[in-house]
């Protein structure tokens, strides 16, 4: 029998769990997941918070229709509907055509879901901060015949990143501590691994603390990247 009280700490976060996998290695996948959908949020944020400022009327609505749906639907729903419910209306859909059945990979359905929550809080963090840019400047590059595209690389997205980036960095703590739902379809984050490995050896307290510990750690040294981010983007900037 393992003295599982007696073992060094990277010695109990390299425990193989049942499946192979390490609470290391659920970390890993975890920031992963959250990496991939967050990066992929940010980008449908930037779109869709320009086409909801500056887009048409119809572009606007849809985009409002997005955020207000995904706002309000909890994560853990999402992730059943995009596991469950999204493979049965595809595959239904299939069966229609004669096509054969598919199955959605739980990394894939993980970054789906994050992804889709991230954009629409992303949205709305990113249009409250282009919000704040002086009119001003856009019109200025506008009235020198600038492509909207330039417009949007050169001036909106360097003077709007300082006011948005405190709600970004909410955003990607959130994103990471998301992943621990995909645990309820199974997918190895490092929650269930936690989970999978303290079942296992009957140490709950040991390797849950140690998996609390792995999210702390990951929190601080995100604190301190976006505190570093934000000192380099308010660099020169003065405040009222």
């Amino acid at each position: 029998m393992v003295n599982y009280k007696s073992m060094s700490w990277y010695e109990l976060l390299a425990i193989p769990l049942p499946d192979g996998g390490y609470l290391l290695d659920g970390l890993f996948v975890s920031l992963q997941v959250a990496s991939l959908g967050y990066v992929l949020g940010l980008i449908i944020g930037m779109f869709a918070a320009n086409a909801k400022r500056r887009g048409s009327l119809f572009v606007a609505d849809l985009v409002t229709i997005y955020t207000t749906l995904i706002r309000s639907v909890p994560e853990l729903v999402l992730i059943l509907l995009v596991y469950f419910a999204l493979p049965e209306l595809i595959n239904q859909l299939l069966s229609f055509f004669g096509a054969e059945r598919i199955e959605i990979d739980k990394f894939a359905a993980g970054v789906l879901v994050i992804t889709i929550v991230q954009g629409a809080y992303a949205t709305e963090v990113i249009r409250g901060a282009m919000n704040a840019i002086p009119k001003g400047h856009i019109e200025a590059a506008e009235s020198f015949g600038m492509h909207p595209f330039v417009t949007f690389y050169r001036i909106t997205i360097p003077e709007m990143l300082p006011n948005a980036l405190p709600g970004l960095s909410n955003l990607w703590l959130i994103a990471t501590k998301d992943t621990a739902l995909l645990a309820v379809v199974g997918f190895t984050e490092l929650t269930l691994a936690a989970r999978q490995a303290a079942g296992a050896t009957k140490s709950y307290f040991l390797f849950l603390f140690a998996a609390g510990l792995l999210y702390l750690i990951v929190t601080l040294v995100s604190n301190i990247v976006f505190g570093y981010l934000e000192k380099r983007l308010n660099r020169g900037v003065k405040h009222a």
